[in-house]
């Protein structure tokens, strides 16, 4: 066995983070080293992760978390520091392999970050290919880091473009990302007008956050990942398409201009695509449960319904209207979710509350990263203003 991968973990405690952790311990010992795990204030269990993997540096994003940290840490001789410079500076130390996986806009700084110093990015933070696209990909050139998509859709498609052969993309006709539909899948337009944060985020096949599950019941996260798959694959928006698949069997299906259709498959459970990046370009063991076609006994796919579910074509109008148009829409979306957890806003208002903003600020020039998180903030306040007078109405 060669010298130990040195790893790096932004949103160690999130799902995909706690994921990815328990990929690490799973791993025969000595292979990886963690070098840093960040996470946004959940000292508990970071302090245990980072006690359990032998990491160099914790970091807090939160700073009021700092002390609570440093207590939980002392004796240990790892270092601990916190804020959002704290973040930024872990994602630029040395790495061989860094997880992005810290939710929403803010994880794009330590995304950049993670480029700049180059090694390979597993990039679980969408956020950051929708709202600076071509800024993270001339970071990616620029450190000559490796980009590896950890989205099970991007992933699979990933794999399946990997059979491509010699002949790059041309001979690539369609890609197709699968939906599972979400909770609201059969739901009619009354039932979803009334719909709870607590059936939002009861997702039928997959455990994800409280944000993801309400962007996979509005079906927002296939929209954002229109936009991601724009920025992964050099293909044209309209050879991009969705495909509502219930079981979340297949997760992505590549068409080819012979008529083949090449669809990457397995259980839901995202250790599988983690694992992919973690082990590329090689493959490595992972204890998830095997697909058994038998047992499942058939594949559903219907095409997604566009009154219900809007989201995918203020995506497509986003991915059309160019600059910073996607920016808007991820920091509107980000707003319409946050506020329907807090039960201030209907689960149908947040597409409109999406679509409001974006008919305001359009698609402005987005050219550096100061740009786009100055758009991501004027998003940001119009979509709550937007929000507050739909509420009052």
């Amino acid at each position: 066995m060669g010298p130990s991968r040195r790893i790096t973990v932004l949103g160690s405690t999130g799902s995909i983070g706690r994921s990815t952790m328990a990929l690490l311990e799973a791993a025969p010992p000595g292979r990886f080293a963690v070098e840093a795990l960040v996470a946004g204030r959940d000292v508990a269990t970071l302090a245990a992760q980072a006690r359990r993997h032998g990491a160099r540096l914790a970091v807090v994003a939160d700073p009021e978390c700092g002390p609570a940290l440093a207590e939980a840490l002392a004796g240990s001789g790892i270092e601990t520091v916190c804020g959002p410079e704290a973040v930024i500076d872990a994602a630029a130390r040395p790495a061989d392999w860094t997880m992005a996986a810290i939710v929403g806009a803010v994880g794009l700084g330590s995304t950049m970050a993670a480029l700049a110093r180059g090694g390979t990015l597993a990039l679980a933070n969408k956020e950051s290919l929708v709202c600076a696209g071509p800024l993270v990909l001339e970071a990616a050139r620029a450190g000559g880091a490796t980009l590896l998509p950890v989205d099970s859709e991007h992933n699979a498609i990933f794999q399946a473009l990997m059979s491509r052969g010699g002949d790059g993309f041309a001979a690539v006709e369609k890609i197709i990302l699968t939906a599972s539909g979400g909770p609201f899948r059969q739901a009619s337009l009354a039932q979803m007008a009334q719909a709870t944060p607590e059936q939002a985020v009861r997702h039928p096949v997959w455990s994800m956050g409280a944000k993801i599950s309400v962007d996979s019941a509005t079906m927002f996260n296939k929209g954002l990942e229109l936009i991601e798959a724009a920025r992964l694959f050099p293909v044209r928006p309209e050879q991009l398409e969705v495909l509502v698949h219930p079981q979340s069997a297949v997760h992505g299906l590549v068409q080819y201009a012979d008529g083949s259709l090449i669809a990457q498959l397995g259980t839901p459970d995202m250790r599988t695509p983690i694992a992919h990046c973690l082990a590329w370009p090689d493959r490595m063991a992972v204890d998830v449960g095997r697909l058994d076609l038998a047992a499942l006994s058939r594949l559903e796919f219907e095409a997604p319904d566009p009154v219900r579910f809007p989201a995918l074509r203020l995506a497509r109008a986003a991915l059309a209207a160019g600059g910073g148009a996607p920016c808007v829409l991820n920091a509107a979306n980000e707003v319409g979710v946050a506020l329907f957890l807090a039960r201030r806003l209907g689960f149908l208002d947040i597409a409109a509350v999406v679509e409001e903003t974006l008919s305001a600020l359009g698609g402005q020039p987005v050219d550096d990263l100061a740009s786009v998180l100055e758009l991501d903030a004027a998003a940001r306040a119009r979509a709550t203003d937007i929000a507050a007078h739909r509420a009052a109405a």
